[in-house]
């Protein structure tokens, strides 16, 4: 493939995005599925408790999502650069920094759930039911870790068939096992988080048999010295630091709009989780295109194939343009239908309607984010995105929020989001200039061809 054979990178670009595609499309629909099994229960507060308990969960567990990506950065560019001890370096370096954060996760569950229900809002009710699920859920965390490390590393080997796999015996059994503990246990919200824990480690085997069944020559034993390598590592946490303060940021601001939707009551709060769906289906099947470009702007900056790359940035561009509209005009038309599927609930229904405007604008707003930052993830341009995370979560949506949500209520706090989705994608493009200058790449002239 060259960069005078177009085709060629789209059938690349394919190759890897469809499974991604297919794999993190199940992703929200463990959420789905859980918030459709609280949503039929009798009373709206097994739907506020889950609610409530991801926020959570997604402070401790998503802020270190830094360990896929910086793993899917560092292994496309080792393999771009035909470097396999590197490739093994950085593995087995990530699954020891991983399962490190996994065990002081568990030592330290009991203050972290005393700080984390100290500071969320909600009814006391709604808490009680939200720690019991915290209580199952916390113990998936070396699985959930070390599962992420796994998926970097095969993204980075351009492999993205086995991510496929991992995430969808995951999620199918993850919805077999909450179904079960629910509808015949009647486990209520112990019964999702059990689903998920037991889910999430059967899926960390999986990884494992196949990472043995076709790169088990990769992982030969690598001398702790090397491992510990005191260049290599500073180098390592530098940018898992950036990447680390990024999610925080993200997932600290996600955390901050349901908290202050609890704060208007458990049927808000229950709608906007409904809400969120919409976003969180979007957001993975957008990821799927951000994976390829994680993928293959990596291999192209380690092969330092500076044109390869810049086709690669457009084309994506351009498949992220024409799904975020496609996905904007069958929300919009199609939201009361979509919603039913969520839930039963007729007073929810009523409210969940007049967010549909919203709900269809959140594509448009949001698709350059999540391309940006598969690139520079792949160009391991962590610096960047922290920055840009910054502007967007700290001087943009945080204010917004606090100025909008006295005067407009849950309506203030969607226009919040748009508003930090849509910062996102221009502080992004903004710093885009310096990363093209750090890979060697002339701005101006290639920009103008990218985008």
């Amino acid at each position: 493939m060259t960069a005078n054979n177009p085709s060629g990178l789209t059938r690349e670009i394919l190759r890897l995005t469809l499974p991604n595609i297919i794999s993190n499309i199940t992703v929200p629909l463990i959420g789905m599925v859980d918030v459709a099994l609280m949503g039929h229960l009798n009373d709206s507060i097994f739907l506020a408790a889950v609610a409530l308990a991801n926020v959570l969960f997604n402070l401790l567990f998503m802020s270190f999502s830094f360990l896929r990506m910086s793993t899917t950065g560092y292994t496309a560019q080792a393999y771009g650069a035909r470097n396999h001890q590197e490739i093994a370096v950085v593995l087995q370096r990530a699954l020891l920094v991983a399962l490190s954060i996994a065990g002081l996760l568990l030592v330290l569950q009991s203050p972290l759930a005393k700080i984390g229900f100290g500071v969320l809002e909600g009814e006391a009710a709604t808490k009680h039911l939200a720690r019991t699920y915290y209580n199952i859920r916390i113990w998936s965390a070396p699985a959930s870790l070390t599962t992420y490390v796994m998926m970097g590393w095969f993204v980075g080997m351009q492999n993205t068939r086995y991510p496929m796999f991992i995430s969808i015996v995951v999620n199918l059994l993850n919805i077999t096992f909450s179904v079960f503990f629910v509808r015949v246990l009647q486990m209520d919200v112990q019964g999702v988080a059990l689903g998920t824990v037991l889910a999430e480690y059967m899926g960390l085997l999986l990884a494992f048999l196949l990472f043995k069944n076709k790169y088990k020559k990769l992982f030969v034993r690598i001398p702790i010295s090397i491992l510990l390598q005191k260049e290599k590592l500073v180098s390592f946490f530098a940018i898992n630091a950036n990447l680390f303060i990024r999610s925080l940021i993200l997932i600290g601001s996600l955390s901050l709009f349901t908290s202050r939707a609890a704060s208007l009551g458990n049927e808000t709060l229950a709608v906007n989780s409904i809400l969120m769906q919409y976003f969180f289906v979007f957001s993975y099947f957008l990821d799927g295109f951000a994976y390829a470009a994680e993928a293959l702007t990596g291999k192209y900056a380690g092969s330092k194939n500076t044109q390869l790359f810049i086709l690669t940035v457009r084309y994506i561009f351009r498949w992220g343009w024409g799904l975020s509209c496609m996905f904007s005009i069958a929300i919009f038309f199609g939201f009361k239908s979509m919603t039913n599927l969520l839930t039963n609930n007729e007073d929810l229904l009523i409210l969940a309607i007049d967010y549909r405007y919203w709900m269809a604008a959140v594509p448009i707003a949001s698709f350059a984010a999540f391309l940006w930052d598969g690139i520079f993830v792949g160009t391991l341009s962590a610096k960047y995105m922290r920055k840009a995370m910054v502007i967007a979560g700290l001087f943009i949506f945080l204010p917004a929020v606090y100025l909008l949500k006295p005067v407009l209520a849950n309506h203030g706090l969607w226009i919040a989001f748009l508003l930090f989705m849509s910062g996102r994608s221009v502080a992004m493009w903004i710093y885009s200039a310096k990363l093209y200058k750090s890979n060697g790449i002339g701005y101006q002239k290639n920009m103008q061809q990218a985008i």
